[in-house]
């Protein structure tokens, strides 16, 4: 099943079901591709306009940018599902087994894969974000705060996904450099997000 194919209506209600997935990952994913959108409609409601004509070239690429982007977080919503599938499967492997702590390493990194690659999309997505708040068009400038909170939203989320994985993991070094990277991202990321929202914050008020 492709989650991003469902309806909205269809999405919450089976997120807030008892099956394993979508979860948090997903959500994240879906959230971090409609706070790229709003970025969109920023870029989308400037083109065109005489008072921005010195920028356009600027807003076009990042329309380009945050077209992709939106498609690669869209296809991540199902592939969070697709990689959280054989770990929940793995989680019911017997304690006995010899096999299953090579099987629970192999689905834990998997698992991890997805969310790093969300937080990755969503630090590019906050990176225009930053350019759209300086370039795109005053009357969207709160969408352009709105989206900048769900992609760092996004963000958090997806990190979170990434440390409930890298807990379990036996091999910790791969661990921490996993973790690494996900505590640099958020680092950097969030305080970006954050000035990126206040800066909005005080030319609206």
């Amino acid at each position: 099943m492709s989650f991003v194919k469902a309806s909205c209506t269809e999405f919450v209600d089976v997120l807030a079901s008892k099956v394993p997935v979508p979860g948090g990952g997903g959500a994240s994913a879906l959230v971090g591709a409609i706070g790229t959108a709003l970025g969109s409609m920023v870029g989308n409601l400037t083109v065109g306009k005489k008072k921005y004509a010195d920028v356009e070239a600027d807003i076009i690429k990042i329309l380009e940018k945050a077209e992709a982007l939106q498609k690669e977080l869209l296809r991540l919503v199902d592939e969070d599902a697709v990689v959280f599938e054989p770990l929940s499967k793995a989680y019911g492997i017997p304690k006995d087994d010899p096999n299953r702590e090579k099987i629970m390493e192999e689905a834990l990194r998997n698992a991890c894969s997805v969310p790093l690659d969300i937080m990755r999309a969503c630090c590019r997505a906050i990176e225009l974000h930053e350019e759209l708040a300086a370039k795109g068009s005053a009357l969207a400038l709160s969408d352009v705060g709105v989206g900048v909170a769900f992609c760092k939203s996004a963000l958090m989320g997806a990190s979170l996904n990434v440390f409930i994985n890298t807990k379990s993991m036996v091999d910790r070094e791969y661990a921490a450099k996993i973790e690494k990277e996900a505590d640099e991202m958020l680092s950097k990321y969030c305080a970006l997000a954050d000035s990126i929202y206040d800066s909005v914050i005080k030319r609206l008020r």
